[in-house]
């Protein structure tokens, strides 16, 4: 090969290594770019949530969400919690960012967590704030029924890799509600349950219908004396009307209830049908909601004894 046909060989030889080291590097690039995320979802305020990778660090600013990690085992991978997270009682151990509308930033910040699992009761305000400190938030709202729970334990299971026991737990949750619904009595034979929300000089408050706690007392086959309510507040004329067969109150306001006028009038103060109730059992949507309804049921069950 002479040098004239040398160089151009050379030359041809180069451009085309050139070439393809160029459309290596495009096809590296764009696969980069297209890769796909850990976690995908539109969170319960229609945000479209992204996590490129499966966080191994999380802060949740919610009792229900904390509860569904302790149940679907992801427990490890908090490093921080609210004031309100108290249960299990493991939860003492982790590390405290404030409550739902004073959230410490500086130590949430401290923590590094990878993503931030919020409820309902967080402000706009402060998911802009977290996130403005580069840190992904994922609101998972408590929802206003039981039956919500099982999605936000098939979520919850996705984002911490549990996912084969997120799913199994929702199951049996769903199951667990169907066998309530198909065992529960007759509309006729249904107990009147009262729930005590608020009481005394600052009105009387109880649950109205299409909340979580009439689904709690309907799971545990009773009627909610507020079933025909749209608003928290009832009159006295409506309370004594309804004549509630059983009065739920929660546990530390029960001495000052049955001893207060005009609820002493109430035929179930008077036949002693009033039952304290742990708060956190019935206040909020939470696991812990099937206690109330297995304790409501047997309360009725026992009522019928009398």
């Amino acid at each position: 090969m002479n040098k004239i046909h040398f160089n151009r060989f050379f030359g041809f030889f180069s451009c085309a290594l050139l070439l393809t080291l160029l459309l290596t590097a495009c096809h590296s690039s764009k696969t980069t770019q297209t890769q796909e995320a850990f976690f995908t979802w539109e969170d319960s305020y229609q945000r479209h949530v992204e996590l490129k990778e499966a966080p191994q660090r999380i802060v949740s600013i919610s009792p229900a969400i904390t509860e569904v990690m302790f149940l679907v085992g992801a427990q490890d991978k908090l490093v921080g919690i609210s004031d309100f997270c108290k249960y299990p009682p493991e939860t003492e151990k982790i590390k405290k960012v404030g409550g739902m509308h004073d959230i410490n930033f500086e130590v949430l910040l401290s923590l590094h967590p990878d993503v931030v699992l919020i409820g309902s009761m967080i402000s706009q305000q402060d998911v802009d704030a977290i996130e403005k400190m580069g840190i992904p938030v994922i609101c998972i709202v408590e929802e206003s029924s039981l039956e919500g729970m099982a999605e936000m334990m098939e979520v919850i299971g996705r984002i911490t890799q549990c996912e084969e026991k997120g799913n199994a737990e929702a199951e049996k949750w769903r199951e667990k509600i169907s066998e309530l619904k198909a065992n529960a009595p007759a509309p006729k034979d249904r107990k009147c349950v009262y729930y005590v929300v608020g009481f005394g000089d600052g009105g009387d408050f109880t649950a109205p219908k299409d909340t979580h706690i009439q689904e709690i007392i309907e799971l545990a086959g009773a009627r909610n004396a507020g079933d025909s309510l749209t608003g928290w507040n009832i009159s006295r004329e409506y309370l004594f009307k309804t004549n509630p067969d059983v009065i739920l109150i929660r546990n530390e306001d029960k001495d000052a209830f049955v001893s207060r006028y005009p609820y002493t009038l109430l035929e179930a103060v008077k036949a002693g049908r009033v039952y304290g109730i742990e708060s956190g059992w019935i206040d909020v949507v939470s696991l812990r909601n099937m206690q109330a309804v297995e304790y409501v049921r047997e309360i009725c069950e026992d009522d019928e004894g009398r």
